[in-house]
């Protein structure tokens, strides 16, 4: 797994991926938003939805925690063995969202994402246990891990998606 010497490195990166993830979609066109093609596992709106989703998800891990609240992880009524449910509720709770609208979410919630995750301390974010949260799984991850694998590691591996995607349909 990628690694960063400091805050401002993984916010860095953050932006820069999220920015090229994001920038893929210029191209696609609404009426294909939710166009399923053989070869590729989503739709491009479904592709947005994860990352959106997931970016409440761990927003939302910490604000529980900070409200004294038990956070359960993945989200409450799913299990980490059974994702597949839960990406289904992101691509539900975005269903009716237009791929221009998606798309300017998306860059909202990037930039929430990192200003909440500025707020951090460089202890907070690369010392294990500091959230109990990022404790939760036997590997004990310190927070930035979390945010790496739910941020940019998604929005390369989607860029790639997205790619291959618009390959196919000018078929």
């Amino acid at each position: 797994m990628q690694g960063y010497e400091n805050k401002k490195a993984l916010i860095c990166e953050i932006e820069k991926t999220a920015e090229l993830f994001i920038n893929e979609f210029v191209n696609v066109e609404e009426a294909d938003k939710d166009k399923l093609i053989d070869g590729v596992d989503r739709t491009p709106a479904q592709m947005i939805a994860y990352q959106l989703g997931w970016i409440d998800l761990v927003m939302g891990w910490d604000r529980a925690e900070a409200e004294g609240k038990t956070v359960v992880t993945p989200c409450e009524g799913y299990k980490w063995n059974n994702l597949g449910a839960l990406y289904q509720s992101f691509y539900d709770k975005f269903s009716s969202y237009s791929l221009t609208e998606l798309q300017d979410l998306f860059k909202d919630k990037v930039r929430s994402f990192v200003c909440w995750l500025d707020g951090f301390t460089e202890e907070e974010l690369f010392i294990a246990g500091s959230r109990k949260w990022a404790s939760s799984t036997p590997s004990n991850w310190p927070v930035w891990k979390w945010v790496h694998i739910n941020t940019v590691a998604p929005f390369k591996s989607f860029r790639s998606k997205i790619r291959k995607w618009k390959k196919l349909n000018a078929k």
